[in-house]
This record gives C-alpha cells, structure tokens and sequence, in this order.
C-alpha cells in the first residue's frame, strides 16, 4: 500500500468513515512522515489531517495515530503534546520513547500526569537529570523504583539521596539501586547501612539473639562494607562519605583502625581532619609531622578513645617507613607490612578487629603470592 492517501482511500473514507477506517488511515498518513520523498506541499497536507486525526473522537484512532508516530522525530511538537496529554491509552506508549518531548514536556507531565505518565517517563531511554529530579520529588514509590530501574537515566547524589529519604524503608526502591552500573559513594554507604539495619531486624526476630549482640554483629558487617567503597576515590567523594559518615554517627573508631591498618592515609587524613574540625590540608601537616607533636595534638581534638592512638601511631610510623616499590602488588605487600607490625606491636585490639586483621592478612599474602 503507497504510503499517501490515493483517490480510493478519500472514497472509501467518504463511504465508510467508521473508527476503524479512520485508524487504518491514521497509520497510512503518519507514514509519509518518514518518507524521504515529499514534497513542503505534502508535509503540510499531512501535518495538517495529522492534527485533525489527533483529535478526533475515537480513541482508536488516536491510538493508531499515537503508535505510528511515536517513534517519528519529525512531527509537529504540538501534534506530540497533544497525543501525550492524551488518555493513557493514547499517551504511554508515545510517552515512553517519542524523542520530540522536551525536557519542559516531560516535567509538565510529571508535575501534572498521572502516575501512570509518570511511569512512562521514568521508562524512557534518556531521562536528564532535571527530569529525575521531578520525578523523585513527585512520583509514587512505583515511579521512584521504576527510575532507579532505568540504568541509562540520569540520576545525580541529590537525587538518590531524596529517594532515600522519602522512601526509606522500600525494598523497591533500594533493590534496583543497587543494581545500576555506578553509585556515588554516599549513597551506597547509606544503602549499606538500611540493609543493615533490616538484617538486625531479621537476626532479632528469626534466631535467638539479644538485640545488642545482634547490633554488634550488624556493626561489623557494615562497617567492612563500608570500607570496602572507599577504594579510588578523589577527595570530594570522600570528603562527602566522611561527612555523611560523621553526620550519622558511622564514622567509629573501628572504622578508622580498619582504614589505617590497611594503609589507606586518604581516608584516615579525611576522617581526622572532619572529628578535630580542621581544614584537611592542615590535617595533613598535623599528620605528617617529622615530630610527635602534630599527630598527638589532632587526635586530642578528635575526641577518639585514647587506647586507639597507640595503633594510629604504629600505623603511620609504618606508613612513613615502608615506600612502593612500583612492582607488581607492591600496595598488598605495603598493606602486609603494615598489619604484621600493628599486630605484633598492638596487644589492645579488640577480638573483632583481630579477627578482621588476620582475614585482611591472609588475603594479602594469597594476593602478593
């Protein structure tokens, strides 16, 4: 069938002007925007029974017209603001993919739509990252979820965070977070932390456990996931994962002698710098100083416990000792060193930690083997 209206087909519609009809024309005439060989005369013709068909009373024919062109980046913007402010039966399919829908259309959508439309947006291959914005300010938990879903949506830390906030307790939500291809560092940590805290719930109510012991335990376990988001990151991403885990009372001294056994001085300059209130880089001076006097005097500031300044001691004296050699797995063998010698010279640590230290330990010797 030739993709423009022949005399048959005015006849036929004169003859048989059904809903049917109509919507096999619909389809018929929204093809010629694709065609390469048209002339201006011919789109406008087309434009022109393309607005007509856009409105016309039978919801089928909206629908056929919506399905045809939703995938056409060269209608008219009116004809796709009109079939996406359409019923939804018209409107979530075109919703969904039609790429002729500003960033403005979608967030008109989403603050006026229903959540059904706000679905579809949050569906779409590219979503900006204004418009996830609105939706997770605005949608349902289905819409939040279906956005954390959309692995090619933008989604910046704010945004998750929001979601979080609103949504704190949803499976739905946090699931498919996990599952996108990067998070920011503050959000995971915070993921970490909710898993957490459903996994006390579930040591609680399911095996026989005090709630204490059973906080203990998700202490652990947190605080070595949380270590592990640490890795390779530049100083404004951990400078907010400091300050979130300060802010939530998650930045413990545990945690710290996790990350000081393990060499990482990133970390542990961040951390000292946020609990003693002082610029970093002064931090960093106070840490490094050739004397005892600068590290003593940050940690008096820092209001950590006493009995952990020996380990930070021995820690950095290692630190300050023990180069890279540049070789293959020179940074397990540095991290080796360091927690043979806090582990032979540091009888305070509790049994926990130990534990840690020695699973780090063994690990680190099968990686520089």
């Amino acid at each position: 069938m030739s993709d423009m209206l022949t005399q048959q087909d005015v006849q036929r519609l004169l003859t048989d002007p059904s809903p049917n009809t109509r919507a096999e024309m619909a389809e018929k005439v929204a093809a010629q925007f694709s065609a390469t060989a048209i002339t201006a005369s011919e789109r406008a013709l087309a434009e022109d029974i393309v607005r007509l068909m856009a409105r016309d009373v039978a919801t089928r024919v909206r629908v056929a017209l919506a399905d045809s062109l939703k995938r056409n980046a060269s209608i008219p913007h009116d004809v796709a603001l009109s079939l996406a402010r359409d019923v939804e039966e018209v409107a979530l399919p075109f919703i969904e993919v039609s790429t002729v829908l500003t960033d403005s259309d979608l967030v008109e959508i989403v603050r006026s739509g229903s959540s059904e439309k706000q679905t579809a947006v949050a569906r779409r291959p590219e979503v900006s990252a204004h418009v996830a914005g609105e939706l997770v300010e605005r949608g349902s938990e289905k819409v939040v979820a279906t956005l954390m879903a959309n692995d090619t949506a933008e989604i910046d830390e704010q945004v998750f965070s929001r979601a979080l906030d609103r949504f704190p307790d949803s499976k739905d939500v946090a699931e498919p977070m996990v599952g996108r291809s990067r998070l920011p560092a503050t959000v995971a940590e915070r993921l970490v932390a909710l898993v957490s805290e459903q996994l006390r719930e579930r040591l609680v109510a399911k095996h026989d456990l005090s709630a204490n012991l059973a906080a203990d335990v998700v202490l652990q376990s947190r605080e070595r996931a949380t270590y592990g988001l640490v890795g390779g990151m530049g100083d404004a991403e951990l400078e907010r994962l400091v300050a979130q885990l300060r802010r939530s009372n998650r930045l413990t001294p545990s945690l710290l002698l996790r990350a000081l056994c393990m060499g990482d001085v990133p970390f542990l300059e961040m951390a000292m710098a946020q609990l003693g209130q002082v610029p970093v880089s002064n931090a960093r001076l106070l840490i490094h100083d050739a004397g005892r006097l600068g590290l003593k005097s940050l940690f008096d500031r820092t209001g950590l416990p006493p009995k952990l300044y020996p380990a930070l001691r021995i820690a950095m004296d290692v630190a300050n000792e023990t180069e890279f050699d540049g070789l293959d797995h020179d940074l397990e063998r540095h991290r080796r060193r360091m927690l043979e010698r806090i582990l032979t010279q540091f009888e305070e640590l509790a049994s926990e930690d130990v534990d840690y230290l020695l699973t780090k330990l063994s690990d680190l010797r099968v990686a520089a083997a």
